[in-house]
């Protein structure tokens, strides 16, 4: 194990590096960089610190928690400054980590997890999911819709609660069901928990599943669902039915911290990215905007202002 991880990880700094084997920002993601979402967004963050910053970059791509930890490790101690761990996951192997290597910064997207030298990067994607919970509700002949998860991790689950929340603003009947996979990466079982979903009456349909989401699309195509899509700008996967998408500018935030971290000003904190920061956003597909009930993009722009504003908090998680 250790050593396919570490043939992994040099592989990528071969890749990526501008500086030989000496990792200067690494990132470690839970998933392929190839998801169009939750993963692929962390990759181009990575490539813009690359790029805008002008530093040595690393990443791998990890499946179990001995791995995260292991990882962390080996690029900090090739000199890494900064490291993301991708995913409310990260927590444990990055604390772990951080404590025998307190020059460098270990950042877990998602979490609660503090150190001297670990700080969670909090996205309020809930905002943006509360929005397509509207806006399902809305749409959905039937009164009832759905959610797709990958894994049960409170990030997801927070993402999931807010989207209830913005369904049953819209209509307080309406019916939120929710089914997990299991999996960020099994499209076949995402597709046959949105098939289940439609042969309980929802037809529209939200996922957080990662890699898994293609399943999702797949699954509302062959049912003539609506679908949202989330992490990333989703709306081309399939411009047919996906009405908008909750999205992350994962690059932004990541080039934000990192230049934090560079000028040696860095505290560490809960750091956290919504509307507000422009970091989160909650963007239509244009293509399906004609067919929309009239008035319902002002009634989510002036909702969209309100969460902006503080003066409409939408459900989350404690986390």
């Amino acid at each position: 194990m250790k050593l396919r991880s570490l043939l992994l990880a040099g592989s990528a700094v071969a890749a990526l590096s501008c500086g030989g084997e000496k990792a200067g920002v690494a990132l470690l993601t839970p998933g392929p960089i190839s998801d169009h979402g939750w993963n692929a967004a962390a990759y181009e963050g990575l490539t813009e610190i690359r790029d805008q910053m002008k530093v040595p970059v690393a990443h791998v791509q990890v499946k179990t928690p001995s791995e995260f930890e292991e990882q962390f490790r080996d690029f900090a101690s090739r000199g890494a400054w900064l490291e993301f761990g991708h995913g409310f996951e990260f927590q444990d192997a990055a604390a772990r980590a951080a404590a025998d290597f307190p020059k460098t910064i270990f950042i877990t997207t998602s979490g609660s997890t503090l150190r001297p030298n670990l700080a969670p990067m909090v996205f309020e994607l809930e905002q943006a999911t509360y929005l397509c919970g509207f806006v399902a509700a809305r749409l959905s002949k039937s009164g009832k819709i759905g959610a797709v998860g990958g894994v049960e991790i409170p990030s997801v689950a927070s993402t999931f609660l807010a989207f209830a929340g913005g369904a049953r603003a819209a209509n307080p009947d309406a019916i939120v069901r929710t089914v997990y996979t299991g999996s960020f990466d099994d499209a076949a079982a995402a597709r046959q928990a949105t098939l289940a979903l439609a042969d309980q009456g929802c037809d529209v349909v939200i996922h957080n599943a990662d890699a898994a989401g293609a399943g999702v699309f797949q699954a509302a195509r062959e049912r003539g669902l609506k679908a949202f899509g989330t992490n990333k700008n989703q709306n081309a996967l399939a411009p047919e039915l996906v009405v908008a998408s909750a999205v992350i500018d994962i690059p932004r935030a990541f080039l934000e911290v990192a230049r934090e971290v560079r000028s040696g000003n860095f505290k560490p904190r809960s750091i956290r990215f919504g509307i507000r920061e422009g970091v989160i956003s909650y963007v239509w597909n244009p293509g399906l905007l004609p067919s929309l009930p009239a008035g319902l993009p002002a009634e989510i722009e002036k909702a969209r202002a309100a969460i902006a504003a503080g003066g409409l908090v939408v459900p989350r998680g404690n986390f």
